[in-house]
């Protein structure tokens, strides 16, 4: 039951921050309690419960930083499971851009759609803005084809969020979590 991480990138702490999940599953379902320590050092241990998970969220504390989680799995075959972890990591090749340089899948899916297929029909498919480009494989991934600043990242989701409000109007929400300050605007 815990196969479906196989096409989640990142660690366990991110996993539990943004209650990651692929393949029809998500960390709330597999998570009995998560360890974490906050800024002054303590150490808190959560029950699945206080963790107050909805889509790709969670209602912890923002200050605590996750460093463990107890998973309940399921027992299987581990021949069917390998075959299960190889065919959501080939599955993963074929639509993904993994080899580029991205931040991930970028935008959260809106209620009954998928961003994705929001990007695309806004006309967004290949948009570049500096050095940041959305990907051609996959609408909801944004690439760094390089030498792409934060703030061309950030100016491109932005633009790929004007652009699907004005063509869909559903306003897109984002997946990244984005840190610091924007820089400031030349005068």
């Amino acid at each position: 039951g815990l196969s479906f991480y196989r096409g989640i990138p990142g660690c366990v702490g991110g996993a539990l921050r943004m209650n990651g999940g692929a393949h029809g599953r998500e960390t709330c379902e597999v998570v009995v309690e998560a360890r974490a320590v906050d800024r002054a050092g303590k150490l808190h241990v959560l029950p699945v419960a206080d963790l107050h998970y909805t889509y790709r969220h969670c209602g912890a504390p923002e200050d605590l930083i996750f460093t463990e989680a107890l998973f309940q799995g399921e027992p299987g075959d581990p021949a069917k499971i390998l075959v299960e972890m190889d065919d959501i990591a080939a599955y993963r090749e074929d639509v993904q851009p993994i080899k580029s340089r991205t931040g991930g899948s970028t935008f959260k899916n809106p209620p009954g759609n998928k961003s994705w297929q929001l990007i695309d029909a806004a006309g967004c498919r290949g948009l570049v803005v500096g050095d940041a480009q959305v990907s051609e494989l996959h609408c909801n991934f944004l690439i760094n084809r390089g030498n792409a600043t934060g703030a061309d990242i950030e100016n491109l989701g932005e633009e790929v969020r004007r652009r699907v409000k004005e063509n869909s109007g559903i306003q897109l929400e984002w997946e990244i979590v984005r840190l610091g300050k924007a820089a400031e605007k030349a005068a």
